[in-house]
């Protein structure tokens, strides 16, 4: 018997239910902004916010510089470079550890594949990520006249950051069905995690012991990677690489979890 490709049962269910993933992912985007003046551009309005505030004080007040090696000396344009990834994956993450209470009453008595539901997420959210990207390729062909080929690269970035960001969203929400105080805890996780991702302190900044975190960390890769592609000139292969070997593992290892957890949601839930 031919054996099966790992993710081939899951790629062919993400096939066969794309229209009720389609409505899933418009519902959660119409809910987030429904009543809202602004609408969709309040996606926008809270990043750029974000970032503003982050330059002001790390820019403007600390001078903080680029740092060596960094792919341009213009903070901002950095640090927007930088922020974009982290933003997908966190949003992803924190949204989607509440988001099979929140579906209880469709888990529970009709026959719903649980665990599209944080991909779902994932697309909602990349919807807003690609509107803060536009504004981030604007600004580098403005501020740095600087437009550069290798964006074509940037959908399988996107990509993997998605399968990364969806398999530990898996495990997030497994674990919140069972153990209420999950979405707390990872709160304060992606905290930490923030603070550990070379994104508003340059990679010198990392001394000791923090060297290691800035190597296991993910998303240090991805924030280079991201870096490159919309500022830089070379293509980030090195980081490429391991962001695939960390994106394929998490979601792997987030499936299985899910998997195996799924079995008790309809109890508990």
């Amino acid at each position: 018997m031919p054996k099966k490709i790992p993710g081939a049962h899951f790629a062919r269910h993400l096939i066969e239910r794309r229209t009720l993933i389609f409505q899933l992912v418009k519902r959660d985007f119409q809910q987030r902004y429904i009543g809202s003046a602004a609408g969709w551009l309040w996606g926008l309005i809270h990043p750029l916010v974000l970032l503003g505030s982050y330059v002001f004080v790390f820019d403007f007040c600390l001078h903080t510089p680029a740092g060596p090696g960094a792919v341009t000396t213009n903070y901002p344009m950095l640090l927007f470079a930088g922020m974009l990834p982290w933003l997908l994956f966190s949003e992803t993450v924190q949204r989607s550890s509440g988001c099979l209470i929140e579906q209880a009453n469709l888990i529970t008595k009709t026959v719903f594949p649980a665990e599209i539901v944080p991909v779902s997420i994932f697309l909602s959210s990349l919807i807003s990520h690609l509107l803060a990207l536009v504004l981030v390729i604007a600004g580098a062909g403005i501020f740095l006249k600087h437009i550069t080929p290798l964006l074509a690269i940037l959908p399988i970035l996107m990509l993997l950051v998605g399968l990364f960001a969806v398999g530990i969203g898996w495990i997030a929400a497994a674990l919140h069905v069972y153990l209420r105080d999950t979405a707390q805890v990872l709160a304060v996780l992606l905290t930490l995690w923030f603070w550990a991702t070379p994104i508003i302190l340059t990679e010198d900044k990392f001394r000791g012991w923090a060297v290691y975190v800035l190597r296991a960390n993910p998303l240090t890769y991805v924030v280079r990677a991201y870096r490159q592609i919309l500022l830089g000139h070379n293509v980030p292969l090195t980081d490429l690489a391991l962001t695939s070997a960390f994106a394929v593992a998490a979601f792997l290892v987030g499936g299985l979890v899910f998997r195996y957890m799924k079995r008790g949601f309809a109890d508990v839930l």
